[in-house]
């Protein structure tokens, strides 16, 4: 059984759990400079405080022990600490050549705590999602206000830099590809198509996830497009599964989750932020308050994938899971066949 069949399978059984934050539990750890950088990288010419990517390498024990945090708590999939782990992000600390490394170690660390987990629990598998992020550039908007027409970047870097990553995570032993926090469709095209290239050159193909972030409380993304006409321009990905992450919390993503769980003929899956940030840029949402309102979506029969993204933490999960498991999961809708395209708003004929 190819693993798409195995995790789609068991989607439809019941609803599966996804991790929460790995930034949030690195913060516990409270790493300075040498924290970072480990023995291995105890001369790097540049400041690497803050790249959490870079301890796949530097620290590995704590990211492992994250991932046994998560999935201790019940989590079915959990995330490479991959998020910034291509060359574009890297550049930031002059570590581009080290992006390939990043993704095939991070990637192995969390094969490695899946497997032991599933050999603890033969009924319930464990998944490793390749978490592929959006980057620090955006390819549809301009980073300059007095030239719209900029860009510091190109589909075709992303693309590569993408591809990249991809192979990585392969490579390290993922069983998933998670293309996530999606705030520029653009992005998102050249990740899909780098990651769909990547598995033609292997002969390979792997479940891929699409998950999008909304912005602002009019419930579209950056790039400026509502969750149906973001669902037009991913659907010819054939994504196994699409859905929404981070943005407000659960309370403000309901909307979108619904929107495009009406039109997807995929599994949906949300993973939200622990509500809103404070002043100081932390999360105040308990556990329990945010398994109650993903309960709902469970509840309504909104979701088949679900847990935390910024300020979630094991415990968070782990209140998630307890909630959501009394529920069916969605059922995939039949759609009917129409032209459906896409611009900052959908546009069906007929």
């Amino acid at each position: 059984m190819t693993t798409t069949a195995k995790l789609t399978d068991i989607a439809a059984q019941r609803i599966l759990i996804i991790d929460g934050a790995m930034g949030t539990m690195i913060q516990r750890y409270r790493l300075d400079e040498a924290g970072y950088r480990g023995d291995r990288f105890t001369d790097w010419k540049s400041d690497v405080k803050g790249n959490n990517d870079l301890l796949s390498l530097s620290r590995p024990e704590i990211i492992a022990a994250v991932h046994d945090d998560y999935l201790n708590a019940g989590a079915d999939i959990i995330t490479t600490n991959t998020f910034n782990a291509q060359v574009i992000s890297m550049a930031d600390y002059d570590m581009q050549e080290l992006s390939f490394e990043m993704n095939v170690a991070s990637a192995r660390i969390a094969r490695e705590r899946a497997d032991a987990a599933a050999a603890r629990t033969p009924d319930k598998p464990r998944f490793v999602a390749g978490a592929v992020g959006p980057t620090n550039r955006t390819a549809s908007l301009s980073p300059d206000v007095n030239n719209p027409g900029y860009r510091n970047t190109s589909f075709d870097e992303l693309k590569a830099a993408y591809a990249e990553q991809t192979r990585g995570l392969i490579e390290g032993g993922a069983d998933i590809i998670l293309i996530e926090t999606i705030f520029d469709t653009l992005n998102a095209k050249a990740a899909g198509y780098g990651v769909l290239e990547v598995f033609d050159d292997l002969g390979t193909t792997l479940p891929l996830f699409i998950s999008g972030t909304i912005t602002d409380l009019s419930g579209r993304n950056l790039s400026g497009q509502t969750p149906e006409a973001f669902w037009y321009s991913m659907r010819h990905l054939k994504p196994t599964a699409v859905g929404f992450n981070c943005a407000f919390g659960a309370e403000q993503l309901r909307a979108p989750i619904a929107e495009i769980g009406a039109l997807a003929d995929c599994l949906v899956c949300a993973y939200p932020n622990a509500g809103l940030p404070n002043e100081l840029g932390e999360y105040d949402e308990s556990a329990h308050d945010m398994a109650c309102k993903i309960e709902e979506w469970a509840r309504d029969g909104m979701v088949n994938i679900v847990g935390g993204c910024c300020g979630s933490t094991p415990e968070h999960i782990e209140h998630i899971a307890s909630h959501v498991d009394k529920y069916e999961p969605r059922k995939i809708p039949t759609i009917a066949p129409k032209m459906r395209l896409s611009g900052l708003e959908p546009f069906v004929v007929g």
